[in-house]
């Protein structure tokens, strides 16, 4: 068992967690802020892993957690937890080298095994310190558009991206067309250490292959007709930044063998070659729609490939299953546009569609709705026929039904308040449809149960 130090200015908190982590067998050292925490960390330097909430009454958790793994305990697995959702902090606590980023209300059996994970983590780490340490002659030299989403498979996304971002080996972004994969890839950049160098970004898929080898490799005047003068490719423009390669899966075999030499040599030669080769020094991140693991059937990248580009991999989920972070990115869009409003009838049927373009068709079904609606408020005759359609697959897989009461359009309201009193509602209807069963109501929201907790909390729901 292990030794946890729990930092939250919560009493309630505090001793819950001390309750739950002493049944199963940890020691525990509870305090309130960082202050203490500070002065527990240099009393007791065993402490395997710490729960640190991110808002404190004496300082930002985010600020400490780059303390601690700057110098005062860059060792111990550091768990963040937080009430509020934010992506940056998530991001940037995973690049600082969080072990991991929870919210509350606690799901505590799924918290007891996360900390569990960490000691283990933990004590594997000073079991191979120790067999180094005891072994004779021993080596021991050293080595937009922003995302939206507040739903747990966001959260899972924004903590891939942190971890990507601490790192330089090559990331693979898979998911459905429009659910974000260059935003992802954008990120990372932004958050690593090579922002401030180039990114570059290529779409596979609109060259044709013989276009496509003189745009990433560049070409030497007179290489080919109309070759009127050297052109640097897309490897070179990287530098030492970032190498988008959009829609991977659509690369030709031949130009797949031909990067797959230089991911391995670094090196590369322009078309029509060169007095010598040129260093590739770029990190590579890429992204498809299409089947590409080894073994899933109509895989296109070469197996070799495809374990050299995907050292990280990163899935986006697609819209459907996350149907709790609709309401937010409408608001995104809506920012985009004249209009400053969703009706109730408008917005029950963007939840209710299943939207297989995803992020992309509903950022476009807000900007058509909103040059059609006349004024400044979208409607539900607003919206494209296909959206307004309630299939029975759709209705099934959304919130509830409306009633001849639900004429209430929020346009005097600020988008805030309009989006809290909608979630108050759907939440209202969701207990209601399922007679008070919680684990159904966070299933017909899409959510899970401590993040409905929560809300019902917020809302003030019993």
């Amino acid at each position: 068992m292990a030794t946890i130090l729990v930092v939250d200015d919560e009493r309630g908190v505090r001793e819950g967690l001390t309750r739950a982590l002493v049944s199963v067998g940890h020691s525990v050292v509870a305090c309130e802020g960082i202050t203490d925490a500070r002065a527990a960390l240099r009393s007791s330097p065993a402490i395997d892993c710490m729960l640190l909430d991110v808002r404190l009454k004496d300082g930002d958790g985010i600020s400490f957690l780059r303390e601690l793994k700057a110098s005062l305990a860059p060792d111990c697995a550091v768990i963040m937890a937080t009430a509020y959702g934010d992506s940056e902090r998530t991001i940037e606590a995973m690049k600082l080298g969080a072990f991991d980023y929870v919210t509350k209300p606690f799901d505590l059996d799924a918290l007891l095994e996360t900390v569990a994970r960490a000691a283990r983590q933990r004590s594997l780490e000073r079991g191979a310190q120790t067999v180094v340490a005891a072994t004779p002659n021993a080596d021991e030299s050293p080595t937009s558009r922003a995302l939206i989403g507040s739903s747990a498979p966001m959260l899972a996304v924004w903590k891939a991206i942190g971890r990507a971002s601490a790192s330089d080996a090559p990331v693979l972004v898979t998911g459905e067309t429009g659910t974000g994969k260059e935003l992802v890839a954008r990120a990372i950049h932004q958050h690593s250490s090579r922002s401030k160098e180039p990114f570059v970004a290529v779409n596979l898929a609109a060259l044709a292959p013989t276009l496509l080898e003189a745009e990433l490799f560049g070409h030497e005047k007179g290489s080919f007709t109309g070759a009127a003068a050297r052109k640097a490719g897309r490897l070179e423009l990287a530098a030492n930044g970032t190498l988008f390669l959009d829609e991977i899966g659509d690369l030709d075999l031949s130009l797949q063998t031909r990067l797959l030499r230089v991911l391995n040599d670094r090196r590369f030669e322009r078309v029509g070659g060169g007095a010598e080769p040129l260093a590739f020094t770029a990190r590579v991140i890429s992204a498809t729609h299409k089947p590409v693991r080894p073994g899933q059937p109509g895989a296109t990248l070469r197996e070799d490939l495809y374990y050299r580009l995907g050292v990280i991999e990163i899935a986006l989920p697609p819209l459907r299953e996350r149907k709790s972070d609709v309401p937010l990115l409408v608001a995104n869009a809506l920012a985009r546009t004249s209009a400053r409003a969703v009706s109730e009838e408008a917005m029950e049927a963007l939840l209710a569609y299943r939207w297989p373009g995803n992020v992309r068709e509903l950022s476009h079904v807000i900007e058509r709705a909103a040059a059609m609606c006349g004024g400044d408020v979208i409607d539900l005759p607003d919206l494209p026929d296909g959206v307004r359609a309630r299939t029975a697959a759709a209705t099934a897989a959304v919130t509830v039904e409306s009633t001849p009461t639900d004429s209430t359009i929020y346009d005097a309201m600020p988008l805030r308040d309009a989006l809290a009193a909608l979630e108050k509602r759907m939440i209202q209807r969701a207990l209601e449809r399922s007679k008070g069963n919680r684990a159904e109501a966070a299933r017909i929201l899409g959510i899970a149960r401590p993040q409905l907790y929560s809300k019902m909390e917020e809302h003030g729901l019993s």
